[in-house]
């Protein structure tokens, strides 16, 4: 089987895991039940990145069972991986950059997967603001660009926590992306009838003055009246790709009686809610100076709503820093460890990596202080993205270092510096007890 394998090496009644192809697999693939995402190079056999990969997809895929009334299996399996603490990463700025893998993030990845001088393998997720593409696309798109074997399940995006809110509304008007990425995207998280700004041009071209559908978006938007078409909440997926015509068509929804383009509001507060899949004014791209991203969108539309109406816009942001995405981080890694180590509680200690303060650094610090979290989360700013050396950030990290390889070798030296110092605890305990006895 060249696009796919199934590894055998599985206990009986659990789901056998898939090996895809990271070159050749498409999302159908995935959504035949769990998978890992393989670099071709690792094809015929499994890598030692497959086990940490593996455990987070079928962790991932008992907690949507769960929330469903299923249980997950009781029994853990072996494991070599260590179960007291865990990595947590941002993509962009801190493993990617420009599209392009930093070069210290290879090795940090072949680090944590056991090439360390301790000889341990070390848990890992990735917790990304970036949106517009499905967690299986992002797990693709990661595999080839780091030549590793990952899993969706590994992967917490932005607009992850979105797909709770499925069952809530019914038409929705999903924004950014390219092309139809982010729809397919919400219909993906169970969302029945999603809109697009395209759809909206389509029904009438004067919607936006200055922009004309492309022959494909006028190909792939759907036509429908939306005389007759109720709107009951807007989701920002993915940064704009056409600032101008996105925030009209939103600015029309939000200053409407109900969702129901054409009419206008006396009051201005009965529009549909609008939510942001996260909130990041600036990232990291290629480019020499961060760029401006979803945060400037919501910040510019909040503005205009105020100037147009005179009224205050509440919207409603999830991602970094908020601490729902950060709860749901520690869910699955608490899953995960109770199915490979019997343990139903989280790692001690999660090493959170990132590259920006206002969203990465903050967040990890207020969910650690906020009384909410089970265990201790700890946060690592690097120098490869959004933060740059000489300018004081202000959230302040744990610790600042140069890249995601220090980063790494950082969490793993305190973490053997932590056992060293509590097995000369319970030396010491031992021997006082010795003393007790003999005298």
């Amino acid at each position: 089987m060249s696009a796919q394998q199934l590894l055998s090496a599985q206990r009986p009644g659990r789901p056998l895991i898939r090996r895809l192809s990271s070159m050749t697999a498409t999302q159908n693939d995935f959504d035949l039940g769990p998978a890992v995402a393989v670099p071709p190079k690792h094809m015929l056999a499994p890598s030692d990145a497959h086990e940490t990969a593996a455990a987070m997809e079928m962790a991932k895929h008992h907690m949507d069972q769960t929330s469903s009334g299923e249980s997950s299996p009781s029994t853990p399996p072996l494991s070599n991986v260590t179960d007291t603490y865990a990595f947590a990463f941002d993509i962009d700025g801190v493993l990617i950059r420009g599209g392009k893998p930093i070069p210290e993030a290879v090795e940090a990845m072949k680090m944590l997967n056991g090439q360390n001088e301790y000889g341990i393998k070390v848990p890992y997720i990735f917790v990304t603001n970036g949106g517009g593409k499905s967690e299986q696309e992002r797990c693709l798109q990661l595999s080839n660009q780091l030549e590793i074997e990952v899993s969706p399940g590994q992967f917490i995006c932005g607009h992850t926590p979105m797909r709770e809110m499925a069952e809530r509304y019914g038409t929705v008007l999903v924004v950014g992306g390219e092309g139809e990425k982010c729809r397919q995207v919400a219909e993906g998280y169970g969302f029945k009838d999603v809109v697009t700004p395209g759809d909206i041009i389509k029904d009438n071209c004067e919607t936006t003055p200055f922009r004309k559908l492309t022959e494909d978006e006028i190909t792939n938007s759907r036509a429908r009246n939306f005389a007759q078409c109720q709107i009951e909440a807007i989701f920002v997926f993915a940064d704009s790709r056409d600032w101008a015509g996105d925030q009209q068509i939103i600015l029309d929804l939000l200053m409407s009686k109900g969702g129901r383009l054409g009419t206008r509001s006396e009051t201005f507060d009965e529009g549909p809610p609008i939510f942001f899949s996260h909130n990041d004014v600036v990232w990291a791209t290629a480019h020499e100076h961060t760029r401006i991203g979803m945060g400037a969108l919501r910040a510019s539309l909040e503005a205009m709503f105020k100037a147009v109406t005179g009224v205050e816009l509440k919207t409603v942001a999830f991602g970094k820093p908020q601490i729902e995405t950060f709860q749901f981080a520690t869910r699955l890694l608490q899953q995960w460890r109770k199915e490979t180590h019997g343990i139903n509680r989280p790692p001690a200690t999660v090493y959170f990596v990132g590259d920006t303060p206002e969203s990465d650094i903050r967040g990890t610090n207020e969910y650690d202080e906020s009384g909410l979290a089970e265990n201790r989360w700890y946060s690592i700013l690097v120098r490869t993205g959004v933060f740059q050396s000489g300018t004081k950030p202000r959230f302040q990290p744990k610790v600042t270092v140069d890249n995601v390889l220090e980063a790494v070798r950082h969490g793993i030296k305190r973490e053997y510096a932590k056992g060293l110092k509590k097995e000369i605890l319970q030396s010491t305990e031992v021997t006082e007890t010795e003393v007790i006895v003999e005298e």
